[in-house]
């Protein structure tokens, strides 16, 4: 049982979700600051188990998601109201150990109501896909309806989270993926155009698609594999933006395109609690949901990492906990 400490929460959880970096993690997790044992998991929903006597706004029993970034508060970026860029920031499941358990202790603040109504596996879907590409279309790519919108590899927890969010900001969508059925799903939830990478030249048919303009926004998180296509599938001053690299690191830049054509690159992990605000407000003003794929219990974790691995899934793959 941890230990709660003043100002924390003590939360029973009930789910959590997998993210690619759960895979990082079991590969070495080069990069990310930790220590063996790990126990894994960014994302967790539950229950208030414990607070302080005089906590406000939270209560035994209430139902909660939790934000899973753990910030200094006194750093210039947490002082200016950018807490995500904290320069201490801890990450539930990454710097310190997740929420794959039955209970773990966060600061109050932490804790986010689960919108009424909603089931646990869905409020767990939030924390990482849905607020990073949250941050991706709204804040960072700043996604208007007359923007038309590039989604790699749509299936994945972050590509599934950016059409929802795109569409529900008025954008023309375009989206890719190798298997007919993610992309038959992809179009019943709002996409416009899908396209097989497997059997089509997706740039071909983005610029014909797009009457040879090009799209605003590509919401990247492949990497390498993709890098080139996105680079020339944007518009003159388009924005790419990226939250991950899972088919590698280091593609060609192309620094010639990016100048030439005034390309903006905008990197995003996670968001700021207020952003995860916004989006649960704007989710339960416009009957938007998580996706949820699949759920396995805490004893078959490496089954579960196995469906992600493979790209089988279309959602969040839950964990369940209790």
């Amino acid at each position: 049982m941890p230990e709660r400490r003043p100002g924390e929460v003590l939360v029973r959880l009930a789910r959590a979700c997998l993210n690619h970096v759960d895979l990082y993690l079991c590969n070495g997790g080069t990069g990310i600051t930790h220590a063996l044992p790990q126990t894994l998991g960014v994302d967790g929903a539950g229950e208030v188990a414990e607070c302080d006597p005089g906590e406000s706004l939270l209560k035994t029993g209430d139902k909660v998601v939790l934000y899973p970034a753990l910030t200094c508060g006194r750093c210039e970026f947490c002082l200016r109201g950018d807490v995500i860029l904290c320069t201490r920031v801890r990450i539930l499941g990454e710097q310190r150990d997740g929420t794959m358990a039955e209970y773990i202790t966060v600061p109050a603040a932490n804790c986010l109501a689960i919108p009424e109504g909603w089931s646990l596996d869905e409020a767990a879907g939030l924390p990482t896909a849905y607020l990073t590409a949250w941050r991706m279309v709204v804040t960072r790519g700043e996604v208007g309806p007359s923007d038309r919108v590039l989604i790699h590899g749509i299936g994945g927890g972050v590509s599934l989270a950016a059409l929802q969010i795109a569409k529900m900001h008025g954008a023309t969508v375009i989206v890719t993926s190798a298997h007919d059925e993610k992309l038959e799903k992809a179009k019943t939830i709002g996409a416009d155009h899908i396209i097989n990478y497997a059997r089509e030249d997706v740039l071909a048919r983005v610029m014909d698609l797009t009457g040879k303009r090009g799209v605003d926004v590509v919401v990247e998180n492949v990497g390498e594999k993709t890098w080139s296509v996105s680079l020339r599938a944007l518009v003159r001053g388009g924005r790419i933006v990226l939250c991950g690299a899972t088919s590698g690191g280091a593609p060609a830049a192309d620094l010639q395109r990016l100048f030439i054509r005034q390309l903006q690159v905008l990197g995003v992990t996670l968001a700021n609690p207020g952003e995860f605000r916004d989006m649960i407000r704007a989710f339960t003003a416009n009957g938007i949901r998580p996706i949820v794929d699949s759920r396995y219990p805490l004893d078959q974790v490496p089954q579960a990492l196995e469906r992600l691995s493979a790209g089988r899934q279309f959602g969040k793959v839950v964990i369940e906990i209790d």
